[in-house]
């Protein structure tokens, strides 16, 4: 199936953000990329405050429906955890999906309009919404040792997270990401 103009627009706007953020590209960069004038994508977004907020708003309904189909799938909560960090090992080895758009921009936040931060942060708020549940779930099963409250341990392993992703651009290292989220999860086995 074709992407739609919007959708096309939509998805070389993630690969710019992810490459260089909120303020490293332009319209121009996305009608170069796709073969349209920037007339058109101002016709789809009118401004570049109001497409990275579809953006994000767009990444967040995906990551949601992925988080919700991985706890419908795996139901023992170790290894949900495992499958959603292997999922952005996998990314980050094969420059799919080197970088979280939310992680990226949240390093901007203080730059960002209003309306994108407010998506930004919903993702995150979402994001450790299930961490939180998945650590509470290996709690009560016998899966995991929480010596802090699960709220708690999840800002921290969502923070290792992002972190690793970082690291990893930052030496270009892929593999750095497993160095530093594996001994995280390590730590919470019983």
């Amino acid at each position: 199936m074709e992407l739609t103009t919007s959708e096309k627009i939509l998805e070389k706007a993630q690969a710019l953000v992810i490459a260089g953020g909120y303020n490293g590209f332009s319209y121009a960069d996305i009608a170069d990329a796709i073969g349209i004038r920037k007339a058109s994508i101002h016709h789809h977004f009118p401004t570049k405050a109001e497409l990275v907020a579809v953006l994000v708003e767009r990444y967040t309904r995906q990551a949601e429906a992925g988080l919700k189909s991985l706890s419908e799938q795996v139901p023992a909560p170790a290894e949900r955890l495992r499958t959603y960090l292997d999922y952005w090992q996998a990314c980050i080895l094969d420059a799919s999906q080197p970088f979280c758009v939310c992680a990226m921009l949240a390093g901007e936040m203080p730059m960002l309009p209003e309306g994108v931060a407010l998506h930004v942060r919903a993702h995150f708020r979402n994001l450790a919404g299930w961490l939180t549940s998945v650590l509470k779930a290996g709690a009560e099963q016998g899966q995991f040792r929480l010596d802090i409250p699960p709220e708690e341990k999840a800002q921290i392993l969502m923070a290792s997270v992002h972190g690793a992703m970082l690291s990893a651009r930052a030496l270009g290292d892929p593999h750095i990401f497993s160095a530093v989220v594996g001994p995280q999860v390590e730590r919470l086995r019983i």
